[in-house]
């Protein structure tokens, strides 16, 4: 550890020296800039660090860390991405030794009494408001400080200004553009001298191009001047692929180059899907590179291309935050994008920290940005060049209608433009309100100070303090906070006016505030029931963050089947598409949680801003013995891999930490063990490092171990065999789906009147049944049905679990009551034999008629096949 050179308070030119010395020692210096800014944190300055990317900015925190260290003061490193977080954490680790680092994440606490803290910024702000300028904080670097500009989350770099007015601030950023106002503020508020570091030159300076060829040409172009890597931005990961897929027959990679990226890629298993596609893309020369991706594939395109081994990386703008690849040239395929709300053009802000990226220090004497012109002026331009050989007017296209458009004068503009000047985005909710209530002191100045005296523009009246005052109110009635009258506080000087009447959970404000409602929403399910621990798994999915390419493909399938049912029963088009809005994906144990949260709220009004979200995809996979593979491939989400395997990580860490050890069955921990071995089956990256983390701090070697690239396993399905076959009984959830989508087919046929196929379905049976269900049979039973019914529902509704009963235990008494004899339904019973009924949905919620099934559940598990018979069928016993 660098600091055990200095005892305490060392005197600032020994802690100069000795910085000095350890760069040196790696066999580099500091540059002008990062000298004075030695020098300013030595002094005690608040930094405002606005240099350009490549200038090294981390060696400017490396020093304010290393100093406060030295002075025996905390420090904190903030990122706004928790794979940044836990980046620095392993880079901190290496100079400062694992004993000193720590970090917070939400879901991962490590060392969380280390002298410095490696946090999300929000963790950070949630320290800051319940312990305002009595926090441990010495310093505080925030890094990518220019997301106080963004909408939901600015208010978490802002907050730390604000309320750790003893700390040493060191903002970061390679495009702040104009920080007077943070300076004045800074100086005002903590009566600390802000420096600023702006006045570092590009390591590698930058040059510009508008290109008016095809991306492929330009690509062409670039790569045999000797001016790759090209990373080429798209602003969706859809034309990232499709892009790397169009460049397979351009020749950029020599017979040599490619020898060498197959010897790199090794024995790495590529899985099926998208990995199959990047297996050849790679082996071109052409790397892809998206937040969508498995992690250990965007590891492995990271490790290609700092060996130099890829030519052309094509990637979302995902660039611009800390994307660790090796770039010569930024290729933009647009000066526009859709961000969420509507496509418009890039901001400066955007647009330099984009070309930012290129040119790499050492390798490269000036770093290449291409802007491509948009297509219709690229073709304008051709059409103008043949008709000036023919001497002919050419005829221009327009820009297409509807689209927003760029031009050279665009990017000229944004070339010279400043980054704009931040906005603040401050806000106050229930989860800050009771941080800075639980603070010691007076909490009404408490909160008016930080809604009155922030960033915000003055205004007329003042919008946090109408909705502060709306929180209080809904505290107070909850019985949350108590406020004490003016005599109580005469009898006690000196005690606030308003305290906490209870204890507030400490992390309901982090990324899953809503998990100590899926803890005592527990307390509603059945232990005894077979669905039991399904319904576990759905009250922490419902908690989850959406995976959005897996619930908007479900909502898909879910209507369209829905649409086939309506159709079928003749409905016109207009009510389908009205009765079709209101279907979504699959969404178990809503209506028992969302009832059960309103209730909750009133107690907890601190979770008033978060909404639940029920959804099976962990159930799904399970109730179907699905692997991460079949799932990706029904509903294809192969752009999407790297999203869905960060939910199923989350999920299985959320069964990790909430369920508690009573609420166990052994089945549900046979489903957690599962989730945990499919995940580090198909990339064990994530999970890995947070259960390291989670059982302490990893030594060096660990560290190296946890940050190589994974190579995946053999997935499997819950309860399959270790040759990935899954037993028919194997996982009696999927054979209870299996049994039910077996019946349901009698339904539909019902539903269709189609008596042949009814009796053709009903012919196998190894119970003697009290009547044969032959055609006649079924033409007496619908006859009947429809003079007593005007509907036999066959639609999603239809198909809900409440008009199943599962019987896995039956008594002869039960074999009875649906028709056996007695000595029938005692041999029946001895047997390892369900009874299923499916109630037939008749519109009318009378549930009067049903379809009963038999199950013979030991001789399914010895063939490996479903042995069911449909066994009566008429009014509910």
């Amino acid at each position: 550890m660098l600091a055990d050179r200095f005892g305490e308070e060392p005197p600032a030119d020994d802690v100069y020296d000795a910085f000095h010395a350890w760069v040196e020692s790696t066999g580099k210096g500091l540059y002008p800039h990062q000298d004075e800014a030695l020098l300013a944190a030595l002094d005690g300055d608040h930094l405002i660090v606005s240099t350009p990317t490549g200038s090294g900015k981390s060696m400017i925190a490396m020093a304010a860390l290393f100093v406060a260290l030295s002075q025996g003061r905390s420090g904190y490193y903030t990122a706004p991405l928790k794979a940044l977080v836990s980046e620095k954490f392993f880079d901190l680790i290496g100079l400062f030794g694992a004993a000193n680092v720590g970090m917070v994440t939400g879901d991962s606490t490590i060392n969380a009494d280390a002298p410095i803290i490696c946090c999300t910024a929000e963790i950070l702000a949630n320290v800051a408001l319940r312990e305002g300028r009595d926090a441990d904080a010495g310093v505080v670097i925030s890094d990518e400080f220019h997301f106080f500009s963004e909408p939901d989350r600015g208010w978490a770099w802002q907050v730390p200004l604000l309320e750790l007015t003893d700390s040493q601030h060191i903002l970061l950023s390679a495009t702040l553009g104009d920080t007077s106002a943070f300076v004045t503020d800074l100086e005002r508020r903590t009566d600390r001298r802000v420096s600023i570091i702006d006045n570092a030159e590009r390591p590698v300076p930058l040059s510009y191009t508008y290109s008016l060829e095809s991306v492929s040409e330009t690509v062409k172009e670039l790569v045999s001047t000797h001016r790759s890597p090209v990373y080429i931005v798209h602003f969706s990961q859809a034309a990232a692929v499709s892009a790397a897929t169009e460049l397979q027959s351009v020749a950029l990679s020599s017979k040599e180059q490619k020898a060498a990226i197959a010897d790199a890629i090794g024995d790495f298993r590529f899985g099926p899907g998208f990995g199959a596609v990047l297996s050849r893309l790679l082996r071109a020369g052409i790397g892809v590179h998206h937040a969508g991706m498995l992690p250990r594939y965007r590891r492995l395109v990271e490790r290609l291309a700092q060996q130099g081994l890829l030519r052309v990386i094509c990637g979302t703008d995902t660039l611009g935050v800390g994307i660790n690849v090796p770039i010569r040239t930024v290729l933009l395929t647009s000066l526009a994008k859709f961000d969420g709300e509507k496509q418009r053009q890039l901001s400066a802000r955007e647009f330099h920290q984009i070309a930012g990226r290129a040119g790499r220090a050492g390798f490269d004497t000036t770093g290449e940005v291409v802007v491509q012109a948009p297509e219709h002026e690229i073709e304008n331009a051709k059409a103008e060049a043949k008709a000036a050989e023919r001497k002919k007017k050419a005829q221009k296209k327009k820009p297409p209608e509807g689209q927003v458009n760029w031009t050279r004068s665009t990017f000229e503009r944004l070339i010279a433009a400043q980054p704009e000047t931040l906005e603040s985005r401050m806000r106050i909710s229930h989860a800050m309100m009771l941080q800075i209530l639980a603070r010691p002191g007076d909490p009404v100045m408490n909160v008016y100070r930080l809604l009155t005296d922030n960033y915000e523009p003055k205004r007329a009246s003042n919008p946090l303090l109408r909705t502060a005052v709306e929180i209080y109110v809904s505290l107070r009635a909850a019985g949350v906070i108590i406020h004490r009258d003016r005599d109580w506080r005469d009898a006690h000087p000196g005690k606030p006016a308003i305290e906490l009447a209870r204890e507030v959970p400490d992390d309901f404000a982090l990324n899953a505030p809503l998990s100590p409602f899926a803890l005592a929403s527990l307390d509603l399910l059945d232990m005894e029931s077979p669905d039991y621990a399904l319904d576990v798994v759905s009250v922490i999915e419902a908690v989850q963050e959406d995976p959005r390419p897996i619930l908007m493909a479900q909502r898909k399938e879910e209507r369209g089947i829905a649409i086939g049912a309506m159709k079928a029963e003749g409905m016109d088009y207009n009510e389908r598409m009205a009765r079709v809005d209101e279907i979504t994906w699959p969404t178990p144990l809503a209506e028992l949680l969302n009832p059960a949260l309103e209730i909750y709220r009133q107690t907890n009004p601190w979770i008033a801003e978060y909404e639940l979200s029920p959804k099976s995809v962990v159930r799904h996979m399970v109730e179907h013995s699905m692997t991460f593979s079949d799932l990706i491939s029904r509903y294809d989400a192969a752009r999407s891999e790297g999203v869905v395997l960060r939910y199923l990580t989350d999920t299985y860490k959320a069964l990790r930490q909430i369920v508690p050890a009573d609420a166990l069955t052994d089945e549900l921990s046979d489903i957690i063990t599962w989730l945990g071995e499919l995940v580090r089956s198909v990339d064990s990256s994530l999970i890995a490092e947070w259960e390291a983390l989670a059982d302490g701090v990893i030594d060096d070697d660990e560290i190296m171990e946890h940050t190589r690239i994974p190579q995946g396993g053999v997935e499997r399905a819950f309860g399959a065999r270790e040759d990935g076959t899954v037993p028919i009984t194997a996982n009696l959830h999927a054979f209870r789906t299996r049994v039910k989508n077996w019946l349901w087919r009698f339904v539909e046929a019902a539903a269709d009147e189609n008596v042949e196929r009814l009796a053709a379905m009903s012919t196998p049976s190894f119970l003697e049944q009290p009547q044969r269900l032959d055609a006649d049979r079924w033409n007496d039973f619908l006859d009947g049905y429809f003079e007593d019914h005007e509907w036999l529902g066959a639609d999603t509704n239809s198909r809900s679990a409440s008009f199943v009963t599962f019987n896995e235990a039956p008594q002869a008494a039960d074999f009875v009551a649906v028709g056996l004899s007695d000595d029938a339904a005692q041999d029946a019973a001895s047997k390892n034999y369900w009874l299923v009924h499916q109630i037939i949905d008749d519109g009318e919620e009378s549930r009067d008629t049903e379809f009963v099934a038999v199950i013979d559940v030991r001789q399914s598990g010895a063939t490996d096949e479903l042995v069911a018979q449909l066994f009566r069928i008429g009014d509910v016993v």
